[in-house]
Order: C-alpha cells, then sequence, then structure tokens
C-alpha cells in the first residue's frame, strides 16, 4: 500500500493563513485544518480533489472555558499510521482492518486553556473527536458543542426528523422511529425542534456522505444534527432536557478528563459508504471475550398476534416453531411476569432447552420518565435490584433481555446503556434495546449488545395503515442509512396478512429482508400459521440466514428506491434485493465476483406468491423486479 504522508507545516509565525493538511493512506481524501478568520478553528475535506465540506466549525463550549474564538493552534503531532485488525461476534464483516493516517492538534484559547483534536483520514472518510483535559480534577461538563457540517449549495440529503423528547405514545419518544425525508435540498430545517438523527446522507454531486458518531463509553450525551442549517451548514446538535434518566445529567461531564465520541464522516461512492465498517472501526475494543454471546434468529409472537399471545401455551407453540426452524431463539414479550409468571417461565425454559432454543423476555427500562404501564418495570434503574433480576434471570436458564423505553440521548441514558450491558455480562444475558437511541458502535464495546431498534421498524407497519404505505420506499432507506454501521431490529418478514392492515410489500420483498438487514438477534415477524403457507423451498431458505457474515457488497442501488446487497458466509453468497417503489425497475447487476451456480427465489404470479429458478453469476445479471417485490439468490 503507499503510503502519503504529508509534511507538518513549520508552526513559526501560524494564524489563519496557516494550513495544515493530512491525508488517507492512498492519498485520495484529504482533511485541511486553519484557523478561521472570526478566531475559531475550522477544518474542509476534499475526496480525490472534490470540495466534500467545505470550511466548516470547530469547538466546544465548557462550564470553565470556552473553545470557540480567541483560538491558536498550539502544537501539531507527527503523523502516526493506525492499523488496528478486529473480530466482530455479529454483522456485515467479521474480520476487519481498520486503517487511517491520524494527527493530534492542541489549540489554546485566550486564556490559556488547552483542547486536544484527534483526527484519523482513512481511505473512506474523516473522524475527529475532542479531548478534554482535566488537570485540576473538578467537575466539567459540556454546556454547547461547535462542530458542523458545511456542505456546497447544491448538495442534496437524506435525513431523519428527532421526535420531540415526551410526545408519543406513554411520552416514550424520541425513540428513532420517524420517516425518513428523502432527496431534499441541504439547508432544509428539521420539521421538529429536536434536530435529525444520526446517521445523516448526503450526496454533493460528487460523493456520497454518511454523518455519525461512534465510540460512547457513558459520559459523554449522543448528538445530532440541529433543526436549522443555513445556507447547508449543519451543526450538531444537543438532546432536549427532558431526555435523562431521572435525576440524571443531559450533557457530558466527568472530574476527570473527558474525550467525546468519534464524530465520523464516510466519504465516497455509494457501495463504499454502505460497505463503511467505520461505526465499529472508532468504537472501543470489546471489554472481554463472550463466546457465550452467540448471534441468530429467534421466533416472536408478539409482532403479529401482539398482547393476548404472551401466555404459556402460545409461548409453547412458539418454541416448536423454533425448533422447527432450527432458530436459536424464542422472544417473549411484555407483561410476561403476569401472564405466565417465574414458575411458569422456568418450565418453558426448561421445555426450550430440550429443543434447543434459548429463551428471551421483556423488561420495560423506565422508571418515572414516561408513562408506561407494561411490566416488569421499574427493576432496572437501581442496580441493586437489577443485578437481583439477572443473577434469578441466569439462574432459571434465561439467554437474554430485550429492555424497551428509553427516555432519549442525555449523557445519563447512554451510562445507563453501558452499565445494563456491562451487568448483564456478568450474567452471560444477551441485550436487546428497544424505544431507544443508535447503538454508535456498542455492540463492538459488548460483544453481548446483540441489536437495538432505533428505527420505524415492522410494529409501526402492524399499527398503522400510513406506515404501511411506506413501508417499501422505508426499508429501501434503511441499508443506506440507519443500518450500515449498527445493528437494527426491525423485526422483518411477514408472508401471511397483517390484522387490520392491507400489507404493499410482495412475498419476495418479505424473503429478501432478513439478508438486507442485519442484526445480532433477527426477530422474525412470521407466525407458525403463516409459516406453514409457504413452500418447503422457502421454508429451507429460511432455516439458514446467517447474522454473521464475512463480506459484504453492495451491488447496486439507490437510497429510498431499490437497495441489493450481497453478503458471504465462507464460500456461500446469499443476494438479497428490494424495489422500494410503486413501479416495475429493472436492474442490472454484475454479479462476476461470485462465479458460481445459484437459486433464485422471487415474486410468483402475484404478491402473494413465490417462484425459484436457477441461476448463473454474470457480468450483466439483469433482473425485473415488480413494485415493491423483492428476490433473494443463494449461490
Amino acid at each position: 500500500m503507499k503510503f502519503r504522508l504529508l509534511a507538518i507545516l513549520a508552526l513559526a509565525g501560524c494564524g489563519a493563513d496557516q494550513t495544515y493538511t493530512l491525508s488517507s493512506p492512498n492519498g485520495e481524501v484529504q482533511l485541511s485544518l486553519q484557523e478561521s478568520t472570526n478566531g475559531g478553528v475550522e477544518y474542509s475535506l476534499t475526496h480525490r480533489d472534490n470540495v466534500v465540506l467545505e470550511p466548516s466549525a470547530l469547538g466546544l463550549t465548557l462550564s470553565d472555558a470556552e473553545f470557540n474564538t480567541g483560538l491558536s493552534v498550539q502544537s501539531v503531532g507527527n503523523v502516526e499510521y493506525v492499523s488496528e485488525p478486529y473480530t466482530m461476534s455479529h454483522g456485515k464483516q467479521r474480520d476487519i482492518t481498520y486503517q487511517a493516517n491520524e494527527q493530534v492538534f492542541k489549540v489554546e484559547n485566550a486564556q490559556g486553556d488547552v483542547l486536544t483534536l484527534a483526527f484519523r483520514v482513512s481511505d473512506n472518510g474523516l473522524s475527529f473527536q475532542y479531548q478534554i483535559p482535566n488537570a485540576g480534577q473538578n467537575s466539567r461538563h459540556v454546556v454547547e458543542e461547535h462542530t458542523s457540517f458545511d456542505f456546497t449549495p447544491d448538495s442534496k440529503a437524506w435525513l431523519q426528523p428527532v421526535a420531540v423528547a415526551q410526545t408519543g405514545f406513554a411520552n416514550t419518544n424520541p425513540s428513532y422511529e420517524e420517516h425518513y425525508q428523502m432527496d431534499i435540498p441541504v439547508g432544509t430545517a428539521s420539521p421538529t425542534e429536536a434536530g435529525w438523527v444520526f446517521p445523516s446522507l448526503f450526496y454533493t454531486g460528487h460523493d456520497w456522505v454518511l454523518i455519525g458518531e461512534a465510540g460512547m463509553q457513558g459520559d459523554f450525551h449522543a448528538s445530532r444534527l440541529a433543526q436549522n442549517s443555513p445556507e447547508g451548514e449543519y451543526q450538531i446538535g444537543k438532546p432536549m432536557a427532558p431526555e435523562v434518566i431521572t435525576g440524571g445529567e443531559l450533557m457530558a461531564n466527568s472530574d476527570e478528563a473527558l474525550t467525546s465520541p468519534w464524530r465520523i464522516i464516510a466519504v465516497g461512492d455509494l457501495a463504499t459508504v454502505t460497505e463503511s465498517t467505520l461505526g465499529t472501526d472508532l468504537a472501543a475494543p470489546a471489554v472481554g471475550d463472550m463466546p457465550w454471546a452467540k448471534p441468530g434468529l429467534a421466533a416472536w409472537s408478539w409482532a403479529l398476534l401482539k398482547d393476548d399471545s404472551v401466555n404459556f401455551d402460545t409461548t409453547m407453540e412458539f418454541i416448536d416453531y423454533a425448533a422447527d426452524m432450527g432458530w436459536p431463539y424464542v422472544l417473549i414479550d411484555a407483561n410476561w411476569d403476569r401472564n405466565i409468571g417465574w414458575e411458569k417461565l422456568a418450565e418453558l425454559v426448561d421445555y426450550a432447552e430440550e429443543k434447543n432454543v434459548g429463551v428471551l423476555v421483556w423488561y420495560n427500562s423506565s422508571g418515572e420518565w414516561n408513562t408506561t404501564e407494561m411490566t416488569p418495570k421499574s427493576q432496572l434503574v437501581d442496580r441493586t435490584k437489577r443485578l437481583e433480576h439477572f443473577a434469578r434471570l441466569h439462574e432459571v436458564g434465561v439467554k437474554g433481555v430485550k429492555i424497551d423505553f428509553f427516555p432519549g440521548d442525555g449523557q445519563s441514558v447512554m451510562q445507563y446503556y453501558n452499565d445494563l450491558l456491562s451487568d448483564a455480562a456478568d450474567y452471560e444475558l444477551l441485550l436487546n434495546y428497544h424505544g431507544s437511541s443508535l447503538p454508535r458502535g456498542l455492540h463492538r464495546t459488548y460483544p453481548n449488545m446483540m441489536t437495538m431498534e432505533s428505527v420505524h421498524g415492522f410494529e409501526m407497519i402492524t399499527f398503522m395503515q400510513a406506515s404501511a404505505d411506506k413501508a417499501a420506499s422505508h426499508m429501501a432507506m434503511l441499508p443506506f442509512t440507519r443500518n450500515v454501521f449498527d445493528p437494527m431490529d426491525f423485526t422483518p418478514t411477514t408472508f401471511d396478512e397483517i390484522p387490520n392492515i392491507e400489507r404493499k410489500t410482495s412475498n419476495g420483498f418479505e424473503l429478501a429482508l432478513p439478508v438486507l438487514f442485519t442484526s445480532g438477534i433477527q426477530h422474525i415477524a412470521e407466525t407458525p400459521a403463516g409459516m406453514a403457507k409457504v413452500p418447503d423451498f422457502v421454508k429451507e431458505y429460511m432455516r439458514d440466514i446467517p447474522t454473521l457474515w464475512d463480506e459484504t457488497r453492495l451491488v447496486t442501488g439507490s437510497p429510498g428506491e431499490y437497495a441489493v446487497v450481497a453478503r458471504r458466509r465462507g464460500s456461500d453468497w446469499f443476494v438479497a434485493g428490494i424495489n422500494g417503489t410503486d413501479a416495475e425497475v429493472t436492474l442490472n447487476m454484475d454479479l462476476t465476483f461470485i462465479a458460481s451456480e445459484g437459486q433464485m427465489i422471487t415474486d410468483g404470479d402475484d404478491d402473494r406468491s413465490f417462484s425459484r429458478r436457477d441461476v448463473s453469476a454474470a457480468k450483466a445479471f439483469k433482473l425485473t423486479v415488480r413494485p415493491r417485490g423483492g428476490f433473494v439468490i443463494n449461490f
């Protein structure tokens, strides 16, 4: 590999006209850093000499120091080459090596306070973080972050609004469950004062850009893009005041040195951005080896059958269903403690164990921050109670816990996520967060973090016809945004009808979703009765869908319109594609990287049937997909 390490410019006489540059290992992505004319520090980004970001602001306001104006570059570190191999326990790529050039800058304000900026430039983007010293060991907290991302005026955006805190069902917002606004001009204001969620997708005319953050250790709040972005300059936004654990802190704070999450900017063509692993590359390494944290598919009664299905007899039926399908898990949802109870839960766990099925159970995360009534509730906030419940679950033999209804993005909530995972690991429990924020790489740090919802998922389709009407286009957005860096518990796939809802997606579309979407535990919405209606070749396909892949490639796609992804397990390739539009689409795909024979399952004569045929990988593999239709190919 050719490394291009640019020389450090001399500090003598530095000023607003002094520019420092750092390039990626292949020399194609370049960061420029300089002091701005208004007394701040700003950065810009190019890719192959095309502008990605125009000069954009950097800086923080702390409780005891201002790093926004009156700044000067105090020192510049040497360029260091970073090469970090690591292995994931689930997701789109098992073995990953992150490579980048890193440089650290120290800036000083007029009072002599110092702030460190660490930059890493990789072949597929830029990452940076703030490192806040605290020599006096005083309590310091972040008041405001001044980071911005300034796009050229003709750029376009694909963004999801943040719901206003304390709105929605039982005051449970925000939970990253809105629809995306697609192909909108940069500068378009969010419809809510809460702003736009990460990750945020843009197109500059030359490059696709995906902005997010990674490396959430619990002492920092989660960020977003602010509501307003005048002339295409997006500011980092902060959580709203109610987004906290009761009595907890909203903003980043510490009595020691404080480090922000990495701000990550993936850059390149659509395939480069979609295949990017920056979200885990910049997350903290695994806290320990957890060989018991095994991913897989799960049966789940509540998806279609709702509250009445949470009972002993239905759960027995779904255990048998999971065993028949070869799926390793079954989930028992809300109110199991009332409807089934601990004694009967133990019977279900014992029965499931005989069938090689692990049992997962639901918990309500909340204390006083929402008005939900589903139980078990208020058992996890206090650590003493939490450890008692985790110990009892472990003793019974439960394999994992789905925890619902978190209050938002405040620092205390981020700490809660980390604390739950740490304590659960001590009892060999897998965790799945619902009604939640974005994972931000937590699944690398804690291998027992299997998935998080953070999406307008399948349950919303079962609640509202409007969501069913938008489902195809919405799901064609997710491989390019929400699901790029982190696992997503969308809970996909139903072939039968949805009670009281007209399903608009075809069976071929639904069949593609468990491969198109990644999740450590992939909860399948279809019931035993619905699965019994499909052909045997569909059931066989559904029996063997991985949740850990060796390689992922975007074959073709357009956000919100269509997506075709190829994923490899060993020597086997799974190709899955969906058409998110209301019109027929003809896809031209280059599959020569596979070079083998395969079998395709797609839609039959109508939306509720299947067809199957043998195919060969080719450079010009052409396929016409019906409106809101889809397909899978197993090579």
